[in-house]
């Protein structure tokens, strides 16, 4: 075993009894917080929970009373952590980026002044959220990706002409052609295949915009480790729709009523779901896990 996985075997055991540095604005709910919601005859506590848990999914953008966040020495890595990607990101293109896995962006960042060397800090802070547990702060979904050195088998995916994202060959990419051919081109692929690394940038930067909020940024975006777009599934939009397309006005477009008539929205994240995600109208459902 080399002196890199070595370490990070040694992390994983040790944050799986510490946990990640996070500090809760209320602790009422914390015997509750990691169970899925039911409903139970007669039981007001799941009632309540349940209640509490769908506020917090229709209501995904805004704090709520015992979110988890960040504490201040976390959120100053969170912060170059971010800033980082983001270079690492404009230097090798948005393309390649999403297919990066987790040892490439660290000696490709090491070796570009551009970006910079990630700081033994900076990993730290990248592999303990990476094996910390999503349902502490309320993603309750599964994880693809046990391995924070997982990669993309390059080898099975394909570029999209016109939007700069990869697919898997194979089902993902028959089926988005099947999209394609009865909807036309005013469907467009928004987000494809998404590595371990480029999940890291989306996830971070959303608790970076939301002052540390954990809880807040998963109940928009999967955790690195957890995201589907990494074993297959994709985003689909309208054509010049823009960033809308991200939103639950998705539903008023030509393209979201073809996709219900023709029997395309097998969706990842619906209405209510207990996973703790916002409605997702736009994620397409491709399988299951990819073995």
């Amino acid at each position: 075993m080399g002196e890199g996985m070595e370490r990070r075997t040694i992390l994983k055991s040790m944050i799986a009894g510490a946990g990640l540095a996070i500090s809760p604005l209320s602790s009422a709910l914390s015997a509750v917080k990691t169970k899925s919601p039911r409903r139970e005859a007669n039981s007001g506590l799941d009632d309540a929970y349940l209640q509490d848990y769908l506020e917090k999914i229709r209501n995904f953008d805004k704090p709520h009373h015992n979110d988890l966040f960040l504490d201040q020495q976390n959120f100053r890595v969170l912060k170059s952590t971010v800033e980082r990607f983001q270079r690492l990101q404009l230097v090798v293109g948005h393309g390649n980026f999403s297919l990066m896995s987790f040892d490439e962006a660290l000696k490709t960042a090491r070796n570009n002044l551009r970006v910079g060397d990630f700081s033994a800090e900076e990993i730290t802070f990248l592999e303990r959220v990476f094996y910390s547990t999503a349902s502490d702060y309320g993603f309750l979904g599964q994880k693809p990706f046990n391995k924070l050195t997982e990669r993309i088998p390059t080898k099975e995916v394909v570029k999209v002409p016109q939007s700069g994202n990869f697919l898997y060959q194979g089902e993902p990419r028959s089926l988005f052609l099947k999209i394609r051919a009865d909807l036309g081109d005013n469907v467009v692929l928004t987000s494809g295949i998404r590595s371990v690394v480029k999940q890291f940038l989306l996830f971070l930067d959303k608790a970076y915009q939301s002052n540390g909020n954990l809880s807040m940024a998963s109940r928009s975006l999967a955790p690195p480790g957890y995201s589907y777009h990494g074993v297959g599934d994709f985003d689909v939009g309208q054509a010049d729709f823009g960033h809308f397309n991200f939103t639950e006005r998705f539903v008023t477009t030509e393209v979201f009523q073809r996709l219900r008539e023709e029997g395309y929205l097998t969706l990842r994240y619906p209405r209510d779901n207990m996973l703790g995600v916002r409605f997702e109208p736009w994620h397409i459902r491709v399988g299951e896990l990819r073995v």
